[in-house]
């Protein structure tokens, strides 16, 4: 259960506009990390609009109730503006920001064009990293690794010196580095005494994820991750979250084949339509595709791609509907189509008297295009969480992932619909607890189950 502690600045509407700037350190300055950057650039210049994200773009009813007037997400809740965020981060690649946009190929040059001297400072700090992780790739702009406690002791040092130098009070780290060989939690991640012996120790079953989610969180960082790996979701930096009231969420950005996948699966259950099997398939040829044509690396992102359809078709509940249907992902790495991800699905349902039907999709996207505005949110979102005085697992962030964390005990919810009712109703409490200048109880209560 999250704690709730006092605000540290007095709240009132003004309270995002404060003057005070957010600082924004992303662990893996690849195509979606660019891809936000640029975005950001370009939206405060007015060159563009920020579709699809929820705290710039939506508005929502005040109050649960059908006849509350509407308000736009960002009036509702006192969030960090566009203009106040500052950015910074880390690769093992030493390409600036506008080098690797270009590289990615996800934006044209042309689109770019007008951000290109804001991207260009933005150079990343040398990365952690260790290639059993990501076999795929080979490092070369790389911390030295003494030993793990002292690549996080670095990471600690580039976290202090960014926001002293560019004179910041906050900020949010957010993980959109590449998906790491799957792990299952070991001894070294059951304690927060084990994990930092481990570090000293430089244990092989702490990944570098899980080094940027410890050095966030002793910042007292609030920690999101993009990714299907661990990283803090493992008991010892769980512990440490609860400890320092620092917020973490997670895993794994929820923005193409599943985000679909949670918008088409809850009509087939609300309809009652059963289902005999879902075979999805994609083709993808950016860093990230590379990546996961390791087939430790996609383990780690198959089981988190699969584990939506049982928890939004019940099929305990539903045995003669969904107890028997086959689930089957697939990812192929295919070098020219770079970002522009190719997903199909087919899905065989039955209906009426045991009926045979199909359904078919097929989806075209860009992956980081997708992704973007879910990190831009999460950014956003994080940072109202850490003022709000929510430490630990803030699962009303579910919307945006795959595999969403919750506390021990508790059943994630993959159900895109509800998990977005579960989202506007926290934002709706923080809102009242924002207004009063007053700490809602029923804003701890809820924040974490």
């Amino acid at each position: 259960m999250n704690m709730l502690r006092p605000f540290e600045l007095p709240l009132g509407r003004r309270m995002a506009g404060s003057g005070d700037k957010l600082g924004v350190l992303i662990p893996g300055m690849g195509a979606v990390a660019t891809t936000l950057i640029a975005g950001v650039h370009l939206i405060r210049k007015k060159l563009a609009k920020p579709i699809g994200s929820l705290t710039q773009m939506q508005e929502i009813r005040v109050r649960d109730e059908a006849d509350a007037p509407m308000m736009p997400i960002h009036e509702l809740v006192p969030l960090a503006r566009l203009d106040d965020l500052v950015f910074g981060g880390w690769d093992i690649f030493p390409d600036d920001a506008y080098q690797t946009a270009c590289d990615a190929g996800v934006l044209s040059r042309e689109v770019l064009a007008p951000v290109r001297r804001e991207l260009e400072q933005i150079r990343p700090w040398p990365g952690v990293f260790e290639q059993r992780f990501v076999r795929r790739l080979n490092g070369t702009h790389v911390k030295p690794a003494a030993s793990k406690m002292a690549q996080a002791e670095a990471v600690m040092a580039d976290i202090r010196q960014f926001m002293e130098e560019r004179q910041l009070k906050r900020a949010v780290m957010l993980w959109c580095g590449s998906t790491e060989i799957h792990q299952t939690i070991s001894p070294v991640h059951e304690s927060l005494v084990a994990f930092e012996q481990g570090l000293r120790d430089s244990h092989p079953d702490i990944a570098p994820s899980m080094i940027y989610a410890y050095s966030a969180l002793m910042t007292d960082l609030p920690f999101g991750n993009g990714a299907p790996n661990l990283a803090v979701d493992i008991p010892a930096l769980r512990e440490l979250a609860d400890k320092r009231g620092v917020p973490i969420a997670g895993k794994d950005l929820k923005t193409g084949q599943t985000l679909i996948k949670t918008i088409m699966a809850p009509g087939l259950q609300t309809r009652m339509l059963g289902l005999h099997g879902w075979f999805s398939s994609n083709i993808l040829g950016n860093r990230d595709g590379e990546v996961l044509d390791d087939p430790d690396s996609f383990r780690s992102k198959e089981l988190s791609k699969s584990s939506v359809l049982d928890g939004i078709l019940e099929p305990q509940r539903y045995p003669d509907l969904y107890g028997d249907y086959f689930h089957k992902v697939r990812i192929e790495y295919y070098p020219p189509r770079g970002d522009a991800k190719e997903g199909w699905d087919n899905i065989d349902i039955f209906g009426w008297l045991g009926e045979r039907m199909q359904i078919k999709v097929d989806f075209l996207c860009k992956d980081s295009i997708l992704a973007a505005p879910v990190t831009l949110d999460l950014i956003l979102l994080l940072d109202l969480a850490h003022r709000a005085g929510l430490g630990g697992v803030q699962d009303w962030l579910s919307f945006y992932f795959k595999s969403p964390m919750t506390p021990p005990g508790v059943a994630a919810e993959h159900d895109l619909f509800r998990q977005h009712a579960r989202l506007q109703d926290m934002l709706r409490r923080i809102s009242r607890m924002n207004r009063s200048e007053q700490p809602d109880s029923e804003v701890a209560q809820t924040a974490g189950v």
